[in-house]
């Protein structure tokens, strides 16, 4: 009788211990499975097959199917504007085709730096052997900005480009084959090559020499030079797509959790840090965020906590300037009330020695309560600021909570050395764990709060010494470059600048793209005084300012 009592009394404790065991088998088979998916995700996003994800190439697409397919696996909801796909349009303007050159006696010039096409150009190709100092005919014609400059200096209202537009058409009327515009002043002639200009295309070639063309090859006036040009200017719009899925528990409040699926390609858009004709196969940046977002979603739809919704977004043209998420937000796929949105971008690469940063943990006092306690396990560091070179500072922009997971820059960053096989899964997982954490901690507490922080600088180099402190909208396709906010306290805030406002001119120098603003910015140095133009709407305002 006792031997029975002492097993019955046994029984539960057994009962206990083989439930533990369980427990324990499962999680170790659901790490297993993570890790395994982890790894497959990111050797598919990251082979060779799909020559590096440049936006709007058959490889985006290839990917874009990739994980249309695997969110079809998980059973989970669609939400683009087409099933799992919102398209959009990139408008990457006009464009200087390779055809494009200016052969002098011989010689090629080089493109951008001893010479360039203007936007409204004749797209054709012209042979001749002009005099510099004579028009004739049937010839190319020469004309030198000097005197127009000189002349129209303390007038507000000249334009260059109208001048030039009238002196092409006139020496078009008098059958010049084309015009070539150089300056030999000291004074800024603001003529560049405007990717954004929209009016019609004049009737003959119009080619501007720069200053080192022009002492290379023409500083002989009274020279007869063999010429021979060509210029094919073309508009280049690419289509781009976002994936988008959902898991609705209809609740009040959404989470957003996003990753950027798009890469470099070869490294056409010349955002290559290493040569160009390789594949950039972009492992860590960023189909390793792309992998662990799958895996989140896999996790949320077998088990989501109730309290919110879950919005799940792959975007593309990250790498040309956050263009996905620009996107969605003001073409948005669905009405939800957005509670925080979280970003994983090159999380790929963890080690104690390469901490996990952890961005956004000022955009809302909630994280201070959750990221300590859920973090323990990383060697982590926080940045309070909710913008950056990444999604979530689309979102923050909104005054949306956000948080930012990066395992940091390394030798591979922008190259064609990124590459499977150099990714953490293990980190990854660890990630994946945390960010699922963090969803189940937070999910009963309603919506969280908002907390507007510090800027991050953007558009800042080794090369400028000031800083106007703005945040550049790379999507803009207008002349000039509209900003998406003004930094706090700095310069920009004090002047008065708003998202939405179009810089124009710093000094002398006017900018018709982030480009032209960045070469703008480095002509000045601390303690300069100077006037930025811009636009308002329909107004255009002038202020004085002090580096």
């Amino acid at each position: 009788m006792k031997k029975w009592i002492a097993i019955l009394l046994f029984l539960p404790i057994l009962a206990v211990g083989q439930s533990k065991r369980k427990l324990r088998i499962a999680a170790e088979k659901e790490q297993s499975l993570t890790l395994s998916n982890l790894q497959k995700h990111v050797q598919y996003l990251a082979d060779d097959q799909l020559q590096g994800r440049r936006t709007g190439t058959a490889g985006e697409i290839m990917a874009m199917e990739y994980l249309i397919q695997q969110y079809k696996l998980l059973g989970i909801e669609p939400k683009g504007s087409n099933g799992f796909v919102q398209e959009f349009e990139i408008n990457e303007g006009l464009q200087i085709e390779e055809a494009t050159f200016l052969e002098v006696s011989g010689k090629k010039l080089l493109l951008n730096e001893e010479y360039f096409p203007v936007a409204y150009s004749a797209s054709k190709s012209i042979k001749g052997t002009p005099a510099i100092a004579l028009s004739e005919a049937g010839q190319p014609w020469f004309r030198d900005l000097k005197e127009l400059l000189e002349e129209n200096k303390t007038n507000p209202h000249f334009d260059v480009e109208a001048v030039i537009k009238k002196i092409a058409n006139e020496a078009a009327a008098k059958n010049a084959t084309s015009l070539l515009i150089y300056n030999t002043s000291s004074i800024v002639d603001n003529v560049q090559f405007n990717k954004n200009d929209q009016s019609p295309s004049l009737s003959i070639p119009v080619i501007y020499i720069t200053k080192k063309g022009v002492t290379k090859y023409f500083s002989d006036p009274s020279a007869t030079l063999p010429i021979e040009l060509s210029v094919k200017l073309s508009l280049k719009v690419r289509k781009a797509r976002n994936v988008i899925a959902f898991i609705n528990n209809n609740a009040p409040n959404t989470v957003i959790l996003g990753a950027h699926y798009d890469h470099l390609g070869y490294g056409e858009d010349k955002n290559s840090l290493d040569a160009l004709n390789e594949i950039h196969n972009g492992a860590d940046d960023n189909a390793s965020g792309t992998a662990a977002l799958l895996e989140i979603a896999r996790k949320l739809k077998n088990q989501a906590p109730p309290a919110n919704n879950y919005l799940l977004m792959h975007f593309s043209g990250e790498e040309l300037g956050l263009m996905g998420s620009k996107y969605w937000l003001e073409n948005p796929t669905v009405s939800v009330k957005a509670n925080y949105m979280i970003n994983m971008d090159m999380v790929g690469r963890y080690d104690t020695a390469r901490k996990l940063t952890i961005g956004g943990y000022g955009t809302s006092p909630e994280w201070s309560n959750t990221i300590p306690m859920l973090a323990n396990k990383f060697a982590y560091k926080i940045d309070s600021a909710g913008t950056g070179p990444s999604d979530h500072a689309s979102f923050y922009r909104k005054d949306i909570p956000v948080l930012f997971f990066f395992t940091g820059s390394h030798p591979d960053y922008h190259k064609a050395s990124d590459d499977w096989d150099k990714i953490n899964y293990a980190g990854i997982n660890d990630i994946v764990n945390l960010v699922y954490k963090i969803v189940e901690t937070t999910d009963s507490k309603g919506k969280i709060g908002f907390a507007k922080t510090r800027e991050q600088q953007m558009g800042r180099s080794t090369r400028f010494t000031v800083s106007l402190g703005v945040i550049p909208d790379y999507g803009y396709t207008g002349t000039g470059m509209r900003i998406d906010g003004a930094s706090a306290g700095k310069l920009a805030e004090k002047l008065g600048l708003k998202a939405g406002d179009i810089l124009l001119q710093l000094g002398d120098y006017k900018f018709v793209d982030v480009n032209s603003y960045m070469q703008s910015l480095s002509k000045f140095n601390k303690g300069d005084k100077t006037k930025l133009i811009y636009k308002r709407g329909s107004e255009e305002i002038t202020v004085a300012l002090e580096f």
